[in-house]
């Protein structure tokens, strides 16, 4: 599959193919700097250089500090490290998270009783109702930056207004519970503005899988102070936060990738932007019955969702994947469970129309000519 030249991918949200670029850069640690990286001798020291130099890279780009850079394998071990590493160290606090998250939020959320809250229409998270769910106890906020599934970008200033505002009740209060919020930015750096002093977020997961670059890499920014307990123990890696060697060469692949993404995103979102508006009005022209998902402004530029009412995604996907053209459902994470989107469910959109939407995503690679032949197929689809 991989050999085939005639694919179109439009599944970009699920999956990138690491850059040449990431390639170069992590090719050394295959093969000549293979060492340990917590070793003594020289060839070891080399191995932990690049790895301290690829944190720092890492804290350069997103504005941190390299003490506040932690290295995981990926979103999934990021988000978990944050939700029960605080909730660890805070047994007695609660835990508010959104309806829209990714699993790799909820399902350890849900394993600590977390306070769900709701979102409109568009995907946007009720700040009303996150107040509300805010009590003496709280500790932790899970709000995804931009979700996987229909692209809509959650109001995370707001939210840390909001957590600013209930630190300052706590202080005249005496309440000595800390608030920290944490955000699952996997679909960022392409497209927003991760830089962590204008977010003004405690924690922040990162995934290069999402962003060209290597699979199981990944970060969680931790900001000093911050009080999270490890749920992986042995040697003490990664400041005794997640212990395992230290696999350098994804580490250095993953700075690479999210320092391409920042530099490269100014690019990247006028190039996708127009090729979103362009799929958008083609489909309309295929189906004029289709009704787009997410918020009409405050979406992530490459990801188109829509619903072609009376169809079924499963349908359309097999068509699509017969003429080589590559689209999603929804989460890729989730593509085996036969339940409808819970983030569809939450926006208020039905099972039958949540069962009859599909997801297209984008990134720089694509060409114009690609969305021209995926919406031919896809009118193909829509007749089967």
């Amino acid at each position: 599959m991989g050999e085939r030249s005639d694919i179109v991918y439009l599944d970009y949200a699920a999956a990138t193919p690491m850059s040449d670029g990431v390639l170069k850069a992590m090719a050394p640690f295959a093969q000549s700097i293979f060492y340990n990286p917590s070793a003594l001798y020289s060839g070891a020291r080399d191995a932990k250089s690049a790895l301290e130099q690829a944190r720092a890279r890492v804290a350069r780009t997103i504005g941190a500090r390299p003490s506040e850079i932690i290295f995981t394998a990926g979103g999934t071990e990021s988000a978990n490290l944050a939700i029960h590493g605080v909730m660890s160290a805070f047994p007695e606090g609660e835990l508010v998270v959104s309806a829209i998250e990714h699993d790799a939020v909820l399902k350890p959320a849900q394993a600590r009783n977390a306070r769900i809250i709701g979102v409109d229409a568009a995907g946007r998270v009720q700040l009303e109702a996150l107040k509300q769910a805010i009590t003496d106890s709280t500790v932790l906020i899970s709000i995804m930056y931009a979700n996987n599934e229909v692209g809509t970008v959650q109001p995370i200033d707001e939210v840390v207004g909001l957590v600013a505002e209930e630190r300052a009740r706590r202080r005249v209060s005496g309440n000595t519970m800390p608030l920290y919020v944490h955000t699952d930015a996997c679909q960022a750096p392409l497209y927003l503005d991760i830089n962590i002093a204008r977010l003004g977020v405690d924690l922040m997961t990162l995934n290069g899988g999402k962003l060209f670059g290597p699979k199981q890499s990944g970060i969680l920014f931790h900001k000093t102070g911050v009080r999270i307990e490890p749920h992986i123990r042995g040697g003490g890696q990664e400041y005794g936060l997640r212990s395992g060697t230290e696999n350098v060469g994804a580490c250095v692949g993953f700075a690479q990738a999210l320092s391409d993404a920042v530099e490269q995103r100014a690019e990247a979102v006028a190039k996708v932007r127009k090729l979103a508006d362009m799929l958008r009005t083609s489909l309309e022209t295929v189906d004029k019955t289709c009704i787009f998902n997410g918020h009409p402004r405050l979406r992530l530029p490459n990801t188109v969702h829509v619903t072609f009412p009376g169809h079924d995604n499963e349908r359309m996907l097999f068509s699509l994947d017969d003429q080589g053209v590559f689209a999603a459902a929804g989460s890729a994470c989730s593509a085996s469970n036969d339940e409808p989107s819970h983030v569809l469910r939450a926006m208020g959109v039905s099972d039958e129309d949540a069962r009859a939407s599909l997801r297209f995503s984008m990134s720089s690679r694509t060409t114009e000519q690609e969305i021209k032949r995926a919406v031919k197929s896809l009118a193909i689809a829509l007749k089967a």
